[in-house]
């Protein structure tokens, strides 16, 4: 699925750091490396989103504040 966003970590799950992890020292900092990689991913994300939340929200405080007013 070349839509998915994960899909440039190389991973399908929408959880990749929940996949199953080697004992070895190796296996452990990928599994890390995933799970970094992708909760910063998450974290842009709903900045992103808060954003652009916060701009709806301002814009309609500026409508609404001159009508309360009246």
């Amino acid at each position: 699925m070349r839509n998915n966003p994960l899909h440039q970590f190389g991973v399908q799950s929408m959880f990749p750091f929940f996949l199953g992890c080697e004992s070895s020292s190796a296996a452990e900092q990928e599994y890390k490396s995933r799970k970094l990689r992708f909760l910063r991913w998450m974290r842009d994300d709903l900045k992103t989103r808060l954003a652009g939340i916060n701009a709806a929200i301002a814009e309609l405080e500026q409508q609404v504040a001159p009508n309360a007013q009246d």
